[in-house]
This record gives structure tokens, C-alpha cells and sequence, in this order.
């Protein structure tokens, strides 16, 4: 049984956990791969990505130029060159990209009871520009661009949690990727709450063997069992 009372803090995803990541990703790629007559399923777009994505991370860089990578590499894939502005516009789009419908209302709850703080795989100024929709004030946040290094590196959860500076016994951390959150979280001996919104389906995250303390399909649902 899931008991609030003993943890203080809840370190969040944003991506993925908060706003709709993949959503996000399908709504500014398919119009761009269909000007390039590259005509594809959603799931191949997510599926490619997920792929993608943590090799362009893994040789470092500004997340920024990892969206550009992404697609340079759909472009080289599906036999087509980006445009500069097709390039520069899926960093933009980040700003776009909308939370859950049941984000704010469960971030509102969860606040009045724990300390929030997040852990994101973006820049900055990428993460300014989410910020504000979720309405929310954050005690702490750890973006990949502070840490030097990117989920799953154990690096960003490190950083967070010395920025934090509480137990790691009283911090629980919450996430829809088992590969990106949940299976580093558990190796560092954080509990672990999975949102699972993609109900077990892989998404735009590598599929990983992880096993979190609780599951929930919701942030929502978990608020209920958090604060009620």
C-alpha cells in the first residue's frame, strides 16, 4: 500500500509524465514529413524516436540540437533534407506541447502536501517555456543542460537529488518512462511511482525491464491515493 506519509519530496518527469511528449512529437513531424511526401504511421514516428533519441543524446549537446538531429536523421531515413526552418521549428514547437488533462489539478494537489521538484531531459530556456502551463511553483528543477548529462544517466538524478538535499529515503520519484526514469531511480534506491499513459505500450521511450514500487495509470490517480 502506497503510504504519503513517508516521503517529503516528489521528483517528477515533465515529458512524457506532465505534458504530452508524444503528442508533442506526432502533431509537428507528421506535417513535416508529409511536405516531404514521406508518408508514415504515428507509431513508426514515436518508434523511430525512441531509437533515436538517446544516441544523439549520448554525444552530448543542447537538447535543442538533439530535436534537430532527430530530424535531420527521419530525413536521412526517409530520403528527404529538413529545411532550416523545419529544423529550428521542432525545438520551437516545444512550447506548444500541452500538459494532461489532468496535470495541473494534480500537480495543485500534490503541491499542497510535498515539495515538487522536477527532472527533465531539456535545456532551459526549452523548459521556460512549459513552466508557466502548469501553473505550478517548483522547489527544485534539474534540467539536462544543468546536470551535464542526461536521463538515464545516474549524473541528473545525482545532481537533483544534492540540489535537494534531503534523504533519498524521504523523495519519491514519479515518471512515465521506465527507460529514461524509473529503472535509474530504482538502481539509486529511490521509491518509484510509473504513470503508465501509454498502457504498457512502448511510445517514444526504448522499452526497458524496470520494475516501479507502485503504478498508477494517471497522475491523477495517483494524486487521489497521494492527498485524496
Amino acid at each position: 500500500m502506497f503510504d504519503p506519509e513517508a516521503f517529503d519530496v516528489i521528483t517528477l518527469d515533465c515529458y512524457g509524465t506532465l505534458i504530452d511528449w508524444q503528442g508533442g512529437i506526432v502533431d509537428y513531424l507528421q506535417p513535416v514529413l508529409e511536405r516531404h511526401d514521406a508518408h508514415v504511421t504515428d507509431d513508426f514516428i514515436l518508434e523511430f524516436f525512441a531509437a533515436t533519441e538517446p544516441v544523439l543524446q549520448r554525444e552530448g549537446g543542447k537538447y535543442e540540437d538533439v530535436l534537430r538531429g532527430i530530424l535531420d536523421r527521419f530525413g536521412t531515413r526517409l530520403a528527404f533534407v529538413p529545411t532550416p526552418a523545419e529544423r529550428d521549428g521542432f525545438p520551437a514547437s516545444l512550447g506548444e506541447w500541452k500538459p494532461f488533462p489532468d496535470t495541473v489539478d494534480a500537480l495543485t494537489r500534490l503541491g499542497e502536501r510535498f515539495k515538487l521538484a522536477v527532472i527533465s531531459n531539456v535545456d532551459d530556456a526549452l523548459f521556460s517555456q512549459t513552466k508557466s502551463t502548469l501553473t505550478v511553483e517548483f522547489a527544485h528543477v534539474m534540467t539536462a543542460e544543468r546536470a551535464g548529462a542526461y536521463k538515464p544517466d545516474n549524473r541528473i538524478f545525482e545532481a537533483a537529488l544534492t540540489a535537494i538535499g534531503c534523504g533519498r529515503d524521504r523523495i519519491l520519484h514519479v515518471a512515465q518512462s521506465l527507460f529514461h526514469d524509473i529503472a535509474p531511480a530504482n538502481a539509486l534506491g529511490l521509491a518509484t511511482v510509473w504513470i503508465d499513459r501509454n498502457q504498457g505500450s512502448q511510445g517514444a521511450a526504448r522499452e526497458t525491464q524496470a520494475q516501479p514500487t507502485w503504478t498508477y495509470p494517471t497522475l491523477g490517480e495517483f494524486a487521489d491515493a497521494a492527498v485524496g
